[in-house]
């Protein structure tokens, strides 16, 4: 169990610490020689049964609460120190209202400095402390009265931690490891270590982890070369563990500052705004929108503003959603206690919690986001989970919602599995859609379908790609061909070479076109691959122009003809060749560049570079490929398509 300290400079902290461990816990030579806590202090104890309670002893000076919050980050347990003779002081109320905020609710108060006064005294300082506890989080905590020096009244105390200790069961090590630095030094023979406590998930040594956010713009893995956990040698350590990991990696000491995080990779998402839940404390004052503030998370202490989203102001005692913008990069997931302190730092504003570290850009006072983030107080991934689904036509992208929750591998899965979720990869990464949306998808492909067999019902159908473009643009195409290959496996669709349509609706072409292209269509397959343009038809046959042009764009509606270019149509197995052919070279050289093209195609010279890079260019448009710069790479969702299928 890891337990931190709070309370007023002087009253007592370290002293208590050392009578309960033996271990002075000021570190520092201006520490012992002002006979203060500047920083951060540590000190460990073993329990009976061989476990080890752990004491974060912090600073109590007004001046140092960024130091006393760091302190506070990844607690168990709080032991609030006041001191008898002076009682409850300003920095014991601010310390008492830092805990409330931070929803740390498992204290012990210790009444130090009992020796320095009369039974009737500390019997109205208890009653003092009473009456100061009652509305928070540590409301109703045990006080015990004892002097540090003396040892009067310490095996009390100790009694009552081992207890809670023992009855205490050991954090969950559930999610993805997360370790929020407080310290960080070098050893010689051991070289860089840093320190803090585990939020979440569990680390070993050997694994690779991530310092984030990245220092000097680049990313900084590190390998765990070996750990101590609760001051002892260790081989892991896990969600509420105090840990000091030493460190291999291309980085230094100093590229490694307090207030960053030690994380899974998969953590490793920087962030400078997140959306949240505020509370104001009734005894402070109203917080405004876009109020300067520093936000101390985990160990940070970062400058930011708040942005209020469902009010202009959060009075005392209230609480509000609001989206928090950060001057630099950090780290947090959902659930993340926050202290928000004024611009000068000299007083406390509010608390929180984070709520969506991947808030939108555009409408985050919606009433549908606002929904959403009331949603997100619940401690209900599911229902969270579901809700947005209902409010993403486009899918919902699992990785950051499972990133946004801190969830595992195992969590996530069974997350989705309960939720229902139909669940498809694009480029990689999974998108999840619920059943109902999933439906409105398919009503909406049938629909665009049969609206333009009525619009042209002598055209054969639509290219996939421009379907997807004219109906559900904002669909990944990962999942718009998950959708289509559904509908053709049901039969709910058809396929003809490069068109899609209802089954029932058939294209004809009329006899008399049949007739004229007859004539016509040896002079396309005399060069397939680079037939003559509709004025060069005319100029061959005597046709009329217009006569030709009409006749082609009714074959290209029929599916007979493709418009590669402007007035330059090819016939359906020209393309279907010409689409084996860019396979070919892109699975040769891993794409396909216009000159290589060009050689392939046009080795008798029967065509240049410009008809070339026509024809990519219609395979770029139809979805077939996509240009990368100057290449073109055929779609993987496409590579099987089959251009003359009937």
């Amino acid at each position: 169990m890891l337990i931190g300290t709070a309370g007023h400079i002087d009253h007592g902290k370290t002293t208590l610490v050392k009578a309960l461990t033996g271990v002075d816990a000021d570190r520092l030579p201006e520490e012992k020689a002002r006979g203060i806590t500047l920083d951060l202090g540590y000190a460990y104890t073993a329990l009976p049964d061989g476990s080890v309670l752990g004491f974060v002893d912090v600073p109590g000076h007004e001046k140092l609460i960024h130091n006393m919050l760091a302190g506070a980050t990844g607690i168990d347990f709080v032991l609030l120190v006041i001191a008898a003779d002076d009682g409850p002081m300003p920095q014991t109320r601010e310390h008492l209202e830092l805990i409330d905020l931070l929803g740390l609710a498992h204290g012990a108060v210790a009444l130090t400095k009992c020796d320095r006064v009369d039974a009737a005294r500390v019997t109205a300082a208890q009653r003092e402390v009473g009456q100061l506890l009652e509305g928070t989080s540590l409301a109703g905590a045990p006080i015990f009265p004892l002097a540090a020096v003396s040892g009067e009244g310490v095996p009390a105390l100790r009694a009552h931690l081992e207890a809670v200790a023992a009855q205490r069961q050991a954090r969950a090590a559930d999610g993805r490891f997360r370790l929020a630095i407080d310290r960080c030094f070098t050893l010689a023979g051991v070289g860089t270590v840093v320190t803090g406590t585990a939020h979440s998930g569990k680390v070993s040594a050997g694994e690779t982890a991530v310092l984030a956010p990245p220092g000097q713009g680049r990313e900084m893995r590190a390998r765990v070369r070996s750990l101590h956990v609760q001051d002892r040698p260790a081989q892991s350590g896990q969600a509420g563990d105090r840990c000091a990991l030493a460190l291999t990696g291309d980085f230094g000491k100093q590229d490694i500052t307090r207030g960053m995080w030690l994380v899974d990779p998969a953590l490793a998402l920087p962030v400078t705004r997140f959306h949240c839940e505020l509370r104001v404390p009734a005894t402070l004052e109203a917080v405004r929108h876009m109020q300067a503030v520093h936000v101390h998370l985990g160990a940070a202490d970062i400058t930011g503003r708040v942005a209020l989203l469902d009010c202009e102001k959060v009075s005392p005692g209230a609480t509000a959603l609001a989206e928090i913008l950060l001057d630099k990069e950090t780290l947090a997931v959902r659930g993340d206690r926050f202290v928000l302190r004024d611009a000068g730092a000299q007083r406390t504003v509010a608390g929180g919690r984070v709520l969506d570290i991947f808030p939108p850009v555009r409408h985050k006072r919606a009433p549908e986001r606002l929904a959403l983030l009331r949603a997100l107080r619940a401690d209900d991934p599911q229902a969270a989970l579901q809700l947005l689904c209902a409010q993403s036509p486009a899918g919902v992208d699992l990785a950051r919602f499972a990133a946004n929750w801190n969830l595992g591998d195992a969590a996530a899965a069974a997350l989705w599995q309960a939720a229902q979720l139909r669940v498809i990869l694009c480029d990689g990464t999974p998108t999840g859609f619920a059943a109902a949306s999933w439906q409105v998808l398919i009503e909406r492909l049938l629909d665009a379908l049969a609206r333009e067999h009525e619009r042209a019902p002598d055209m054969i159908g639509v290219e996939r790609e421009r379907l997807r473009r004219m109906t559900l643009a904002h669909l990944s195409r990962a999942a718009f061909d998950a959708l289509v290959a559904e509908l053709l496996a049901a039969g709910r669709i058809a396929q003809t070479r490069a068109w899609l349509h209802l089954p029932e609706h058939q294209a004809k072409v009329v006899a008399a076109d049949r007739d004229l292209f007859a004539t016509l269509k040896p002079l396309l397959d005399a060069a397939p691959f680079n037939p003559p343009r509709v004025r060069d038809v005319f100029r061959a046959t005597g046709t009329a122009e217009d006569t030709v042009r009409q006749l082609f764009k009714r074959l290209a509606r029929a599916g007979e003809l493709y418009p590669v270019a402007h007035d330059h149509y090819f016939t359906a197995a020209a393309v279907g060749e010409l689409a084996r052919r860019v396979a070919a070279l892109d699975a040769r050289d891993g794409a396909v560049r216009a000159a290589a093209f060009r050689d392939v195609i046009y080795g008798d010279g029967s065509g240049g570079r410009k008809v070339a890079i026509q024809i990519l260019e219609f395979f770029d448009r139809v979805g077939y490929t996509r240009r990368v710069r100057d290449d073109h790479v055929v779609r993987r969702e496409a590579a099987a398509h089959d251009w003359t299928m009937t």
